[in-house]
């Protein structure tokens, strides 16, 4: 099905679109030499689908800014990509990263990561560790969690990013690190933004939001430790604590602000979640204790090439092949 919907796709420039099956055959024996060389690309996940991709726009040195977007949106209006890389391909402006953002209501409020458990999280946090600049910055996002997002190539080259749901999370983290906060802005894409709705899963913290959660908070816990943040389990549990007493308070502002602009509000359903999200970051937290390690990020792009140089051709090479073998499968299909 993902084939075919590619068939008819077209980029700016007329040419057809590129889709990386990373899961492929040649991807994989790719991925193989990376582990065999000691640069781990991670378990399969939204985070190791996207640095391969930023893998191929690097080897084909015809980009300057990568433009990333999540792919469960209901309308795609082509005025979001205008807005969202705007900032840092205009030449007056010298943005080297911009978040997008938007609003998430329609006869109801969605994005139930963002407001019940990101933003309450990062406050909490704050309550507890005091001013932390990580946090700050984080916080001044307003909303962290979009996956829509625009950087340089330079930017790309240096990142490293966690492989799972802790992506955006990473991102932003890695932009802390590698950017002057002078070249950072998030603009607004759309007035409202529609995607398809996941499932809470929270009696299942292996999908769903519930495993979401999980990621984000581990993406979370481990960069404020790399910051000299101390995890333990006291302090683990009075962070819980905050953050169920912030979220539970945000679900009563939610509530009122539903009443007063006429939408659907269950209250029940909010506080499940919040429910949810607290045993997620428990999951999170209590993994970091017993492995503060974990697993690693994906190796950044440059340590790549420093390691093998000839690799990003070989990932070029394999996307290409897959590309043309999948245009000569459907020849042949077509075929009377």
């Amino acid at each position: 099905e993902m084939r075919a919907a590619f068939e008819g796709v077209r980029t700016l420039d007329g040419r057809g679109a590129t889709l990386i099956w990373s899961d492929g055959p040649r991807l994989r024996g790719i991925q193989d030499r990376l582990r065999a060389e000691g640069l781990d690309p991670g378990d399969r996940g939204k985070g190791r689908a996207t640095w391969l991709a930023y893998g191929y726009v690097l080897a084909t040195a015809e980009a300057h800014v990568v433009a990333v977007h999540d792919c469960d949106i209901r309308d795609y209006p082509r005025e979001l990509l205008a807005r969202l890389c705007f900032p840092t391909v205009h030449p007056n402006l010298n943005y080297e990263f911009a978040k997008g953002y938007y609003g998430r209501v329609t006869d109801r409020l969605y994005g139930r990561v963002t407001r019940l458990f990101m933003t309450p999280l990062l406050r909490a946090m704050k309550s507890v560790l005091g001013p932390l600049p990580l946090l700050d910055y984080l916080d001044s996002f307003r909303y962290p969690l979009a996956g829509e997002c625009a950087m340089t190539t330079d930017l790309v080259r240096i990142n490293r990013i966690p492989s799972d749901w802790g992506l955006e999370v990473g991102v932003l983290a890695e932009v802390f690190r590698n950017c002057s906060a002078k070249r950072i802005c998030q603009v607004e894409l759309v007035e409202n933004y529609e995607h398809k709705h996941r499932q809470l899963s929270e009696n299942d913290p292996s999908t769903g939001l519930h495993r979401m959660v999980v990621d984000i908070a581990s993406s979370l816990i481990r960069n404020l430790a790399s910051y000299g943040v101390q995890f333990d389990a006291g302090f683990l549990n009075t962070l819980i604590a905050a953050y169920l007493r912030t979220a539970q308070d945000a679900v009563a502002r939610y509530n009122d602000d539903a009443a007063l602009n006429g939408l659907v509000f269950d209250r029940h359903e909010e506080e499940v979640a919040v429910e949810t999200f607290a045993r997620a970051l428990r999951t999170a937290g209590l993994s970091f204790v017993r492995d503060p390690m974990g697993a690693p990020q994906i190796p950044n792009w440059s340590r790549v090439t420093s390691a093998l140089p000839d690799l990003l051709d070989e990932l070029r090479a394999a996307v290409e092949a897959d590309r043309r073998g999948r245009a000569l499968s459907v020849v042949a299909r077509s075929a009377p």
